[in-house]
């Protein structure tokens, strides 16, 4: 079970996939506009009624373009979100009702075990971020960072409220529903704590440490991967690509921006003064550019097309983070929002990014000077190729199984 972007259910279809080849029935609840990512992986599709992209087109959601990340950014998606969450509870309700076990995102969550709590149903969690309170960094909500061990801590207890409080206002009607007793928001994330629920991470330990202070039952085993079902690129996107020297690919994914004319426009100026070539994806933003030395594309795996660039320059969301990394191609971060942030100062940490250029302060000589380092400078690509081996041989998916062989036993 999820909710938010594309980037927050594909993850979920390979995953699931590895589960169904395993002999599990699997079904994937999240919004009907990402049925296709299950197409032919064996995973069978419960639809939610929101549409992810209307709601951020929405006035509410266009609100957010003039934001700044933060705190104050992060209690307007909360209320964006609270908006929503009861149009879905009832699906989700549904969905669980043919269950033995919930898999629960960390979008979904406290809504998710309210459910698995009523229903008498084992639940995992299944995080793409590591939201648990640490000293060792700040929350990735917030962009990341580090304020100092005490204030990390304690703000990431702030953002893991914030969150529950998306579902105040739908949690106490269902647990009465279920005839559960009440139970206030904090005391119900301090229940599932007490009583270490479990949760797995999927990312890559050589990418985010385990923090030492977490508590037992939080685990991080690798990145699960989205289920490709193209094995070759598109013709135009391969001629492309062979008709002249490896090009950048640029993409926001699932990020909607103010003006994306203006952007597009930016981006192509900075490539051509860096001289290189690029592939720019539309994406939910809306990107474009014409030119012999520019491709404008649609959904292209990154799995397939990632490998073949020079470089990848992207919104630094948790997917697309780790497909660039798993490629073993140096990065150009251009962050958005929330943890985008924090990806964005782990890939710089890492050695295989130069510098962070954040969209808000984006102009054409920060890409540009950023572009000539991570494509030209050979340091950033030996350093992404060695990384991207290591993840490469790690299998995320693994101690999923093992969490459900041993709940079957």
């Amino acid at each position: 079970m999820t909710a938010g972007s594309r980037g927050d259910a594909a993850p979920y279809t390979g995953l699931g996939h590895r589960l169904a080849l395993a002999g599990h029935e699997v079904t994937l609840v999240t919004h009907g506009r990402f049925e296709p990512l299950v197409a032919g992986s064996g995973v069978r599709f419960h639809a939610l009624p929101v549409d992810p992209r209307a709601e951020l087109e929405s006035p509410r959601g266009r609100g957010l373009h003039r934001s700044a990340s933060g705190p104050g950014k992060l209690l307007r998606v909360v209320e964006l979100a609270r908006h929503v969450v009861g149009r879905m509870t009832e699906d989700l309700l549904d969905a669980a009702r043919d269950s033995d076990v919930l898999l629960l995102s960390a979008s979904v969550a406290p809504l998710g075990h309210t459910i698995a709590e009523g229903l008498r149903l084992p639940s995992l969690g299944m995080y793409l971020q590591p939201l648990t309170a640490t000293r060792e960094f700040a929350p990735p909500m917030l962009g990341g960072g580090a304020w100092g061990g005490a204030v990390n801590r304690l703000a990431g207890h702030g953002v893991g409220l914030a969150v529950e409080h998306v579902f105040s206002g739908a949690v106490p009607a269902l647990r009465a529903r279920l005839g559960l007793p009440r139970l206030g928001t904090g005391a119900a994330r301090r229940s599932r704590e007490r009583r270490h629920w479990p949760v797995y991470h999927g990312f890559s330990p050589l990418v985010v440490p385990r923090p030492a202070d977490w508590r037992a039952g939080l685990e991080v085993g690798g990145y699960w991967w989205p289920y490709d079902t193209e094995e070759r690129l598109p013709d135009d996107v391969r001629e492309f690509i062979e008709a002249g020297p490896p090009p950048v690919f640029v993409g926001l994914g699932s990020a909607t921006v103010p003006d994306a004319g203006r952007l597009s426009a930016r981006v192509v100026t900075a490539l051509r003064r860096a001289g290189l070539r690029g592939v720019i994806q539309r994406g939910w933003g809306g990107l474009a550019a014409d030119g012999d030395d520019m491709l404008t594309i649609g959904e292209v795996p990154h799995s397939l097309l990632f490998p073949r660039m020079a470089a990848v320059v992207h919104h630094a969301g948790a997917g697309t983070t780790a497909a660039g990394l798993r490629a073993g191609v140096p990065a150009v971060p251009v962050p958005v929002q929330f943890d985008a942030g924090f990806w964005s100062a782990r890939l710089v940490a890492l050695g295989v990014a130069p510098a962070v250029v954040p969209l808000r302060r984006l102009s054409v000589d920060a890409l540009a000077s950023a572009l000539s380092r991570a494509a030209r400078d050979p340091a950033y690509r030996r350093r992404a190729e060695c990384l991207g081996a290591g993840i490469r041989d790690e299998d995320g998916t693994a101690p999923v199984l093992a969490a459900l062989e041993r709940l079957a036993g």
